[in-house]
């Protein structure tokens, strides 16, 4: 066969897709990439896709793999476990329920779910009933939703319910909550909790009558054109997952098969839905979701999810205590208008509604370290930088004309 330029360019441009990627922005701009090459190019970042948006304007990077081994390009279309992002789906059901009118976040959560009348605490060293004291503030919603409730991170028995791929209704999760000793009195401290997150799914189910990811699929992923996600992971989902892996010091990632606290089976009749982290997803999906909020309660589409002073009031506001920091329902804040949320596996998004700004980054990679952090966000300052720059440079050219 006779080698010809046209060959040897279209060979060249094949082994970079998996460092440069097939999705392109409209800002023009490369950033994410050059900061993150050298990482996948020494394999201690396998693969990443991130989104940087500014009014319109958008900077897309997919780069390195989704499956290292076999030299799978990573694309926003490939599916993920988003993790503890899932907590801000439950924050947004709850939120519909508000604006309905059929709850407060106020209310007292033993009003739908009897068995949490009685609450114990413990120390935390022991779960001995004659070392309990009985909980005096009353339970709430808005507790639950926003990590005060004094629930632990996880039940003791978290491992035998499947990590985040539940092995049991989130009604029997609520129950199991109910009889587990509390850790404080309820509204007084924080500590970061999907059990609470689950407690208010379970609330949901009451309210509503229907299963929770009934009513998210329904009010939320169908509306916003969500198509590619769910709780419950098809074989064509798992085929084209990102894999996971370890981090490693100066070395590349290591491949493992799951993680314990994600355990396998993903996709069958075993599998019940976490709200507190259980949701997969793509790229291209839950940036439909996080436009929805950056955009107070409005789809891409134009379908809109929720009114807009609700989004501002108790999804993109603290509902806490002054002085227990930014959190709402599922998301943290800040007063800057930024709110989000992150996942274990390292996916975060971060969006404002003030400046109308996006940051959304996709890996999925247990523990440390990530050196890539630092030039990551360097990269998102000079994107946002240079698109104020060039709106800035175009106004000024539109009234010189």
């Amino acid at each position: 066969m006779k080698i010809t330029k046209k060959i040897v360019l279209s060979f060249a441009a094949a082994l970079l897709v998996g460092i440069a990627g097939a999705e392109v922005g409209n800002s023009g701009t490369s950033f994410m990439k050059k900061a993150l090459e050298p990482f996948v190019k020494s394999g201690e970042l396998p693969g990443s896709v991130v989104v940087l948006h500014d009014k319109g304007q958008e900077e897309i990077c997919c780069i390195g793999y989704a499956d290292v081994a076999a030299k799978r390009p990573i694309t926003m279309d490939d599916h993920f476990m988003q993790c503890s992002q899932t907590k801000g789906f439950c924050g947004v059901t709850i939120a519909k329920l508000v604006e309905d009118g059929k709850i407060s976040l106020d209310d007292p959560v033993s009003k739908y779910l009897p068995e949490f009348s009685t609450l114990w605490i413990t120390d935390g060293s022991t779960t001995d009933v004659r070392r309990l004291t009985k909980a005096k503030n009353t339970l709430t919603i808005r507790m639950c939703m926003n990590h005060t409730g004094g629930f632990w991170f996880e039940l003791p028995n978290y491992t035998q319910m499947g990590g985040w791929s539940r092995r049991m209704p989130l009604r029997s999760v609520a129950a199991m909550a109910a009889a587990t000793p509390i850790l404080f009195e309820p509204g007084t401290r924080t500590q970061y909790s999907n059990v609470g997150i689950d407690i208010g799914a379970a609330i949901i189910e009451v309210v509503t009558g229907m299963r929770w990811e009934d009513y998210l699929k329904k009010e939320v992923l169908d509306p916003l054109g969500m198509t590619s996600s769910g709780f419950v992971p098809s074989a064509e989902w798992l085929k084209n997952k990102i894999e996971l892996y370890d981090c490693q010091t100066n070395a590349p990632a290591r491949w493992r098969e799951c993680n314990p606290a994600m355990a396998r089976p993903y996709g069958d009749d075993r599998v019940f839905a976490s709200a507190g982290a259980g949701l997969w997803t793509t790229t291209r999906d839950q940036l439909k979701f996080y436009k929805m909020l950056m955009n107070l309660g409005v789809g891409d589409n134009g379908v809109r999810i929720l009114k807009e002073e609700t989004v501002k009031s108790i999804l993109a506001k603290s509902t806490r205590p002054a002085g227990m920091g930014g959190y709402s329902l599922g998301l943290g804040t800040s007063e800057d208008g930024w709110f989000g949320h992150g996942g274990a596996w390292g996916t975060n998004c971060q969006v404002n509604w003030k400046t109308k700004q996006l940051k959304l980054h996709v890996v999925q990679l247990c523990g440390m370290p990530r050196p890539w952090w630092a030039a990551s966000a360097e990269a998102e300052k000079a994107f946002f930088k240079a698109v104020v720059n060039n709106r800035a440079a175009g106004e000024y050219t539109g009234r010189m004309k």
